[in-house]
């Protein structure tokens, strides 16, 4: 699969223009992945679909394994006469971006109303998948809704300020608590049932039309998890299960003090003598979810950047080893060849090339970092190599659009001198070239397939608050749009044998219809 010459779009399902005001799995998304047959592309990259935690991002999620909610699909609920159709139809619908407080506000009240509905009166086949669900899940399950009704019960305090019979998870205390929340605890269950089994039709629709997701995977877990509460031993913790490390990035051109993520750092020493156990679990769910994965900060795996958690910057930083080689013979091992994209951006020294390069896994360029001076050539398509995943920009950068705008006037002429004349714009420009470059896979961002400008991005790394909210316009993704795409797509040889054929030389398709 990545060795087949492919492009998609990365689009996160929060980003749909679905009913509610943040994106589904309903409509929108089937609607989506339909414009993505049209347009030829055998690709859908997503951000990690865990519960979203501080700040609102899927990076620092409260699990690894969970899913959130708030993506599950009112009106498919509707459809299995969960909850009625006229109550959906009184959600609010706030066009524009993810108001995140305001949508968990109009939206909990009828997801629980329609599992209340559930539990109360589902039997025969439906009961029946949702005590499967609970069985083969109950591994990570239970111990995620009993974390997520806790974090409610104490206002979203962090675990280990919790009472400490809860937080060193004294086992009668978990017991009468199970009991006290015993129904909170069932909405949670049925919540991450409704969640996967919408999520597994999308992707199966996915895979009929030819369409493979890349999902992610982001190395370190948040502090305020269920994994850690649950696994303390597998991380760097003191006596009272506070961070004694906590992982960063150092000091570097964008940032005078560095990045302190706070992330609890693992210990990989008992991971190893656990056969790194709760990695292959992880991976193999990840599996389950996705067709190809990208790490993120895949640097880690080589050498991470561990901060002292009482220095309040990453500056007082040091360099430790990960578990290099080692975590991947496990897991190539237990669950076979493995569909990886390593996230190798920024400062990437000599070693964690040579570990991609002996792993073969296909790293990342990004042709907005390819200008301004010799050493960022490399992330132009003259220096690719077959097994090179490019892009136009990720979550973390500006659009095309909004770079082409805030970038400096060296890097403005190199781009005009390397791309040519760009009759239909910067975005389009930087598509091409991508496309038409040797990497195998190929991913530009939805805004950038839009043009559209700063206004759109994603994620700015250095905001705490304001992040992740964008979303698509409904009817954004015109036919025309797709027959633009899937000729530039057809010439660059990059249309997969499973994607549907629309005739879009002749008719465009409603994808609406």
């Amino acid at each position: 699969m990545l060795k087949e010459r492919r492009s998609g779009i990365l689009l996160h399902p929060t980003s749909l223009p679905s009913n509610g005001g943040i994106g589904d799995f309903g409509p929108a998304a089937h609607e989506f992945v339909e414009f993505l047959v049209s347009a030829r592309q055998g690709l859908w990259q997503i951000l990690p679909l865990a519960p979203a935690g501080i700040g609102n991002s899927p990076y620092s999620a409260t699990s690894a394994f969970a899913g959130d909610v708030l993506m599950v699909s009112l009106e498919r609920l509707a459809e299995h006469g969960m909850i009625s159709r006229e109550k959906v139809a009184s959600l609010p619908n706030p066009k524009g971006r993810v108001n995140f407080e305001a949508v968990r506000g109009a939206k909990m009240p009828l997801l629980s109303e329609a599992a209340t509905s559930f539990l109360h009166n589902a039997w025969g086949e439906h009961r029946t998948r949702f005590e499967r669900f609970c069985g083969e899940n109950a591994w990570w399950l239970e111990d995620f809704v009993l974390f997520d009704a806790l974090r409610k019960r104490y206002h979203g305090e962090s675990w280990n300020k919790w009472p400490h019979d809860l937080a060193h998870r004294d086992p009668a205390t978990l017991e009468s608590t199970r009991k006290d929340l015993a129904d909170e605890l069932a909405i949670a269950r049925f919540l991450q049932f409704a969640f996967f089994e919408q999520w597994r039709a999308l992707r199966e629709h996915c895979r009929r039309k030819g369409v493979r997701i890349i999902g992610d995977i982001a190395i370190f877990v948040s502090d305020d998890s269920a994994d850690v509460w649950t696994h303390p031993d597998l991380f760097r913790l003191d006596a009272e299960r506070e961070p004694e490390v906590v992982a960063g990035v150092p000091p570097d051109a964008f940032s005078e003090t560095g990045q302190r993520w706070g992330n609890p750092v693992y210990r990989w020493d008992t991971l190893r003598d656990c056969g790194y156990d709760w990695w292959v679990r992880r991976v193999r769910w990840a599996l389950a979810m996705c067709d190809i994965i990208r790490l993120d900060h895949f640097r880690g795996f080589q050498q991470y950047w561990e901060i002292p958690a009482s220095e309040p910057t990453a500056v007082n930083g040091r360099w430790v080893d990960g578990p290099k080689d080692d975590l991947f013979q496990v897991l190539n091992r237990v669950l076979g060849d493995l569909p990886f994209i390593a996230e190798d951006l920024g400062l990437i020294t000599e070693d964690v090339h040579a570990l991609r390069e002996r792993l073969g896994i296909p790293g990342m360029r990004v042709l907005q970092f390819g200008f301004g001076d010799p050493g960022a050539h490399i992330y132009l398509p003259h220096k690719y190599v077959p097994n090179t995943v490019v892009y136009t920009g990720t979550h973390d950068n500006d659009t095309t659009v909004g770079w082409l705008k805030n970038c400096t006037p060296h890097e403005r002429e190199d781009a005009g001198a390397y791309l040519g004349e760009m009759k239909d714009g910067i975005a389009w420009a930087m598509i091409r070239a991508a496309l038409n470059s040797v990497a195998n896979l190929c991913v530009f961002p939805a805004q950038d397939i839009l043009a559209l400008d700063s206004n759109a991005r994603m994620n700015t790394p250095s905001l705490s608050d304001g992040n992740w909210g964008w979303r698509l316009d409904a009817g954004a993704l015109t036919p025309q749009l797709a027959k633009k795409l899937a000729l530039l797509t057809e010439v660059s040889d990059r249309v997969p044998s499973g994607v549907d054929k629309q005739g879009y030389r002749e008719t465009p398709q409603d994808f609406a219809a």
